[in-house]
């Protein structure tokens, strides 16, 4: 599964000390993730588990109303808040006409995973990225398979407080050259994130954040300043489909693909296939269509495989047939790097020099094979080639 939570049930969390002391013991590019199996359980139990704390810092991009009312401002919504009462995604909490973010510091799961595994594959191949996240999501993706700790309130779910520093920290000593907000949405934890990048940067890692897209414009304008890459679900091109599966709406995030387009952040695209629902080749064909004419053609593009999960375990997994339909469609409109996501040896795992043809990047799950761009150029042809390659 692209940038599911890895599974193990029924750990204690650990204390803050003894996350960063097993960073401390720990060395070389997997070792987060011995440590984070071994502390974290590589994710904290949800409901059923101790409450998790929370924090109390006040929240960016709201507005205050009379009545000591709030308007929130961090993703399309913009929720109307009463006093004493919180946001949709109930990670923002309105005391007295002041807002707060209940997740600042609130890590409730921490990895390090292949960057391959988000899925960004221009961007640092072959390196690991130490990936953390918050509770909380601003849509209720009926397919989420991060649902345990996306779809619960923040003190539902243990958590640890890494302060940003120590999120850097942690990630110099495991080695991962790049810091990832990941796994839940890193819009209800705008603040957290932005500082965490802030601060990852000037350690001298590279910031990335995977996202929806369901980000007002300011919040995201200012996040495209501090981070490298941004990976966004596109989770299909239907108003139906996000309205009625997502609880959200297409447009914002398709004006969030433009924004990021225009900023010069590094940008990929994942479509996750959900059999009847968002597989219509027509469909497909017109959001290629719409992805060149205003984003280019040089934006990667993953058509990734549905497996059954949270409210949709009644549909089959995506038939393989479905997702080469899809590539097909992506590339009969011009997309040069179009890939096939969660099939494993599926020969569109690969990057092909779409000039020449030549294989460049060979990819076996999250394991890079082959890699045959240097400099950002094709090594048979020479052209370049689009990402962030060093």
């Amino acid at each position: 599964m692209d940038d599911a939570l890895p599974r193990n049930h029924g750990l204690p969390a650990p204390s803050r000390r003894e996350f960063l002391a097993a960073c401390g013991r720990t060395a070389g590019a997997g070792a987060l993730a011995t440590a984070g199996a071994q502390l974290l359980g590589q994710r904290c139990p949800a409901a059923h588990a101790a409450k998790g704390k929370l924090s109390w810092v006040e929240a960016k991009h709201y507005r205050k109303e009379q009545y000591d009312r709030v308007t929130c401002e961090i993703c399309p919504r913009k929720c109307r808040v009463d006093d004493m009462e919180r946001g949709y995604c109930a990670t923002r909490e309105n005391r007295g006409g002041k807002y707060y973010t209940l997740v600042y510091n609130r890590v409730c799961s921490v990895h390090s995973d292949p960057i391959e595994k988000k899925p960004l594959f221009h961007f640092l191949p072959g390196t690991d990225a130490f990936s953390l996240s918050t509770a909380g999501c601003c849509l209720e993706c009926q397919f989420c398979q991060n649902y345990e700790l996306s779809q619960f309130r923040p003190e539902q779910v243990e958590n640890v407080s890494l302060t940003p520093r120590q999120v850097a920290e942690g990630a110099k000593r495991s080695g991962a050259p790049v810091v990832a907000f990941t796994y839940g949405e890193p819009v209800v934890y705008f603040e957290y994130a932005y500082d965490c990048a802030v601060v990852a940067r000037r350690q001298g890692l590279r910031p990335v954040v995977i996202t929806s897209g369901y980000v007002a414009q300011k919040p995201l304008k200012e996040w495209c300043k501090v981070v490298d890459a941004v990976k966004v679900d596109l989770k299909a091109f239907t108003d139906s489909f996000y309205r009625d599966i997502c609880g959200a709406q297409l447009k914002p995030v398709l004006d969030t693909i433009v924004t990021l387009k225009k900023s010069g952040v590094w940008l990929e695209l994942v479509y996750l296939v959900v059999p009847t629902l968002n597989d219509n080749v027509d469909d497909i064909r017109r959001m290629s269509k719409w992805l060149k004419q205003n984003i280019g053609t040089s934006v990667p593009v993953h058509f990734t495989r549905f497996h059954p999960t949270y409210k949709l375990t009644n549909l089959p997994a995506t038939p393989a047939k479905t997702l080469d339909r899809c590539v097909a469609a992506a590339d009969s409109e011009g997309l040069k790097f179009v890939y096939v996501g969660n099939v494993p040896g599926h020969p569109r795992e690969n990057t092909k020099c779409p000039k020449c043809r030549e294989p460049l990047l060979e990819r076996t799950g999250f394991v890079i094979r082959r890699n045959d761009v240097v400099d950002g150029k094709c090594k048979h042809c020479g052209e370049t080639i689009p990402g962030v390659w060093r």
